[in-house]
């Protein structure tokens, strides 16, 4: 997870004096902006879940205001601190981290609760209009959306919402995955350019589509996606494979469509806009895709002849994201980029890949989809630790749970989210039920291996590198 606090502003409080506003960014796009006080609360809620001696070190209190040297000091301390929260699962999975970051977006962005109606899209032409809250998690519009068109609540964990652009060639541009601790509307509201609101499958591994293909609604989800990989390109198919899953549309034969297409290239792999990296050569204009355990990048030369290289993420000993610019906007670069290359896009992502036996090469993407990329490999490695250690895949759209939240002003309020439990009003035949799993715990992506650090033009802390998963290891 990619925190940031790029700057501050003032704000007012009701008696009319002024406080100092932390502006949080999470993976690239504006959040929230929070007091310190508010941020000193939450600190203390973490001590008393996790213990003093195991939270990353909070900036003391100060007696007299701040100068304009102490506020930066201070920004730069509190940003250091909630990027190393970002960076152990252990804070990110509690419930008073979850639920502070939700509500502080609720604060920021929204005076009142209301119920709308949300466009959820199946990729880019399937609608469905849901009823939520604007204060509704993604864990629970989600829910609501896949519970409309009666998908079992055993799948709902295996599919997550995306945000994406569409241009007026038709093209699609995956912006950002819906983070359990933000509300969809919110963040589509605040956007500055027309988006959707889409669902696509949370997992890499397609042995999960097996399972999945034996229910009739996921079984149709699934291949709703796969049909509209093939469509735009995202999955490869020569002339000869596209006649034969022509053949099985027409057909169809949803099945043996998505079995088909599994054996293409590309099946289940999220596609990136063009961009430029500096392997084979620096400038090198490249598509990037990733999946199936790996960062594919694609080199398309005279003739549509394309040029692949491939990056096993076994064998990348850790990456970080650059933002390359001090204080400029990564908001509006990371989510209102036309599908024009901008080669001087002001992120980057890094790895250090082993080349060869002793040969290590750090190789450098500039995009402004670097954040999600680095999501989406941070992603691959959970997964390939869950399989690693036998844990079967773990929802992580949702939390559940109480926390106390102090507001701006000072008030304190009790602050509730139950993402499995829907509207009171809905059939109790179909209420989800709340889990009480035990919770697991694993060598994470922050403990056998290096957590992916975010540097801000002057400097940057940079993790400990991990030791790749082995092939042997899997």
């Amino acid at each position: 997870m990619h925190f940031s606090i790029p700057d501050t502003q003032d704000l007012k409080e009701c008696k009319g004096s002024g406080i100092v506003g932390y502006n949080v960014h999470i993976n690239g796009i504006y959040h929230c902006t929070v007091r310190y006080k508010q941020l000193h609360i939450l600190n203390e809620q973490l001590k008393g879940e996790f213990g003093h001696d195991n939270l990353p070190l909070f900036p003391s209190k100060k007696l007299l205001p701040l100068s304009s040297g102490q506020v930066e000091e201070r920004r730069m301390l509190l940003e250091k601190y909630i990027q190393a929260l970002g960076q152990d699962v252990k804070f990110m999975t509690s419930t008073h981290l979850c639920g502070f970051l939700l509500a502080a977006q609720q604060e920021t962005f929204c005076s009142n609760e209301k119920e709308v109606n949300l466009d959820i899209f199946i990729m880019a032409t399937n609608q469905i209009k849901v009823k939520v809250s604007t204060f509704d998690s993604t864990g629970k519009v989600l829910a609501k959306a896949l519970r409309q068109v009666n998908l079992p609540l055993d799948y709902i964990q295996y599919f997550s919402l995306y945000l994406i652009k569409v241009d007026n060639s038709g093209d699609i541009v995956v912006l950002r995955k819906f983070l359990n601790f933000e509300s969809p509307y919110i963040t589509q509201q605040v956007m500055r350019i027309a988006t959707r609101i889409v669902i696509r499958k949370n997992y890499w591994d397609m042995k999960f589509d097996k399972e999945l293909m034996t229910d009739p609604v996921a079984l149709n989800l699934l291949y709703l996606q796969t049909l509209s990989d093939v469509e735009r390109g995202w999955i490869i198919a020569m002339r000869e494979p596209k006649i034969r899953l022509e053949k099985l549309k027409l057909k169809l034969a949803k099945k043996e469509y998505i079995e088909f297409a599994q054996k293409l290239k590309y099946y289940g792999f999220l596609q990136f806009s063009q961009c430029y990296c500096d392997y084979p050569h620096s400038g090198t204009k490249v598509s990037v895709a990733i999946g199936d355990e790996e960062l594919s990048i694609r080199i398309v030369g005279p003739g549509n002849l394309a040029k692949e290289g491939v990056f096993k993420v076994t064998r990348m000993r850790c990456w970080r994201i650059t933002a390359t610019n001090d204080k400029r906007d990564i908001t509006q670069e990371s989510s209102t980029y036309s599908n024009n290359v901008q080669p001087n896009s002001n992120l980057e992502l890094s790895f250090e890949y082993l080349m060869s036996k002793d040969n290590l090469r750090w190789i450098t993407i500039s995009s402004a989809q670097a954040i999600l990329m680095s999501v989406c490999l941070q992603s691959l490695v959970d997964e390939l630790l869950l399989k690693k250690n036998g844990v079967k895949k773990q929802d992580n759209n949702t939390f559940n749970g109480k926390w106390t939240y102090m507001k701006r002003d000072g008030s304190c309020h009790l602050m509730c989210n139950h993402t499995n439990l829907l509207d009171s009003s809905d059939d109790p035949e179909n209420i989800i039920e709340g889990r009480n799993e035990e919770l697991f715990s694993i060598k994470t992506l922050q403990d056998k291996f290096s957590s992916v650090s975010f540097k801000n033009g002057r400097e940057f802390v940079e993790n400990q590198a991990f030791e790749g998963i082995s092939n042997d290891d899997l």
